[in-house]
């Protein structure tokens, strides 16, 4: 009798050390049992690291941020200039057909130069080609070097001007960004989640310690009914109470250790990694309980500001824009100015014998590509173009209804972008309203079970003076462990609030200090 009762004081004490916000006395049941559970103790900032660390989709969200650069570059480099070159050598012969005509003629031809597409919608083309021809016909120089020079310009007015020819590399920079936003959000996501999961185990051992407390309360209590049984002080049906109370302990003991054990999987599963040489994880930080009050509408400024998966929409928008405004360009007839500018150079290197009868007098000619090519450069023989070029489909019906479905899909993503500042202001007032309501709720909790182990040393008292029975003393304790639930999921709900709100707010929401 005197070792059941002195088992079941010890429960008592150690419920309502379980009651505290904090452990105080290391040596308290609680903390005892804390102690006996095996595993490998993690930090909340190292688990935060492996998990971003490992994480698969912080990865993937990283490459997306690699395929968006390489997608950027590549619509940059569609407005690079490129340059050309070719040459092309040649021969030919024919039979005289008469003493003018000509029986050999070679030549070589070179072409240089460079073009590129302008993110005006235009097209710049500039040119020089020089030849060397080599010919036998009477009256020439024999041999000669031309060159031409020429710059063309296709400049469209209506349909591709401007926003139309820069609409993929517009969408490409808005994608950019938005990939980034999506990174960042993917990050700050793991980094909640894993923080939800640690406190949720850190729960769960608090809960598995207790219930092993109650647990080992019920065998003594199934002791002393049996021996107060076996005195006749009692029936058999106090026996059986204790045993049920006995029996629903265990098997909630087995509940809690298996919600233990899969949250420490759940972790596993973030982390990337298994405990070494243990069967699952501990933590060793205690959930923070004090909050600095802010202002509801303060925290959702700052969340529409910085959140990055709201960015990720804003992105989106504006790149239906971007996409929309090009399509109202390309809906428009085609009207485009089309310009040259060039010069030509001749000159020729030979001493070709010219003879008139009796009279004989030579072409003496000296000069080679450079003479030709100072000729077109300083377009000593200029030439030039202007002029417009016109395209009108009838109906107009291809243009125009992809100009309807781009509009149409900017409604879609402003309607979406407005559902997602909605969502975010939700979430982020309800964090608010749970984080001001946190000390309070936690304070009631511990309030409960300190009320409920007073209900049990109350009945503890009357069922040994006899006047309660087994069966309400069960009922009693069952409200006990009740009670210390409760109140762990009251500290691990508002260390979770805090998380989410953190991550709501891209970590603009203060830390909160133990």
């Amino acid at each position: 009798m005197k070792r059941s009762a002195l088992v079941f004081c010890f429960l008592l004490w150690a419920g309502a050390t379980v009651a505290r916000a904090q452990t105080a006395n290391p040596d308290s049941a609680l903390a005892q049992q804390l102690r006996a559970i095996e595993g490998q103790v993690l930090a909340l900032d190292e688990a935060m690291r492996l998990a971003v660390e490992h994480a698969t989709e912080v990865r993937e969200a990283e490459a997306q941020v690699r395929a968006a650069e390489g997608v950027l570059r590549s619509q940059r480099g569609v407005f690079d200039p490129s340059l050309f070159a070719d040459a092309d050598k040649s021969r030919e012969e024919w039979p005289k057909s008469s003493s003018f005509s000509e029986t050999e003629h070679e030549a070589t031809i070179f072409n240089v130069g460079a073009e590129a597409d302008l993110r005006t919608g235009g097209h710049v083309r500039a040119g020089v080609q020089s030849s060397r021809d080599g010919t036998d016909q009477p009256f020439s120089y024999g041999t000669t070097y031309t060159a031409r020079g020429r710059l063309d310009v296709v400049q469209p007015l209506l349909a591709g001007f401007g926003p139309a020819a820069r609409r993929d590399l517009t969408a490409a920079e808005h994608g950019l960004v938005a990939a980034r936003a999506a990174a960042d959000a993917t990050r700050l996501a793991v980094e909640s989640r894993t923080e939800r999961v640690y406190w949720q185990l850190y729960a769960a051992e608090r809960d598995y310690a207790a219930e092993r407390i109650l647990r080992d309360g019920g065998d003594a209590l199934l002791e002393e009914a049996r021996k107060k049984a076996s005195a006749g002080l009692v029936g058999p049906n106090q026996v059986a109470n204790a045993r049920v109370f006995l029996a629903e302990r265990s098997a909630a003991l087995l509940d809690v250790e298996e919600r233990m054990d899969r949250l420490s999987d759940e972790l596993a599963t973030l982390l990337g990694t298994r405990p070494e040489g243990a069967p699952r994880f501990r933590p060793v930080n205690e959930p923070p309980h004090d909050f600095p009050p802010q202002p509801a509408d303060a925290m959702v400024e700052v969340a529409m500001q910085k959140n990055p998966g709201l960015q990720v929409y804003i992105e989106r928008v504006e790149i239906a824009k971007a996409v929309a405004r090009g399509a109202r360009w390309d809906a428009l007839p085609t009207l485009d100015f089309v310009g040259s500018l060039g010069g030509n150079g001749l000159t020729a290197n030979g001493r070709q014998p010219v003879t008139f009868g009796s009279d004989s007098t030579f072409l003496n000619v000296q000069g080679d590509y450079g003479d030709a090519w100072s000729d077109v450069m300083k377009r000593e023989f200029p030439t030039w173009s202007a002029g417009l070029r016109l395209t009108w489909p009838i109906g107009m019906r291809e243009q125009g209804g992809e100009h309807d479905r781009a509009r149409a899909q900017v409604l879609v993503v402003e309607q979406q972008l407005e559902a997602a500042r909605r969502s975010l202001d939700v979430d982020v007032r309800t964090g608010v309203r749970e984080l001001q309501h946190a000390r309070e709720r936690v304070e009631l909790a511990a309030e409960g079970a300190e009320a409920s182990v007073d209900q049990v040393r109350i009945g503890r008292l009357e069922y040994q003076a006899g006047r309660t029975t087994a069966f309400e003393l069960v009922r009693l304790a069952g409200d006990l462990a009740t009670a210390q639930r409760r109140y762990s999921q009251a500290l691990v709900r508002a260390a979770t609030a805090a998380a989410t709100l953190r991550e709501l707010t891209a970590g603009a929401y203060p830390p909160a200090s133990n």
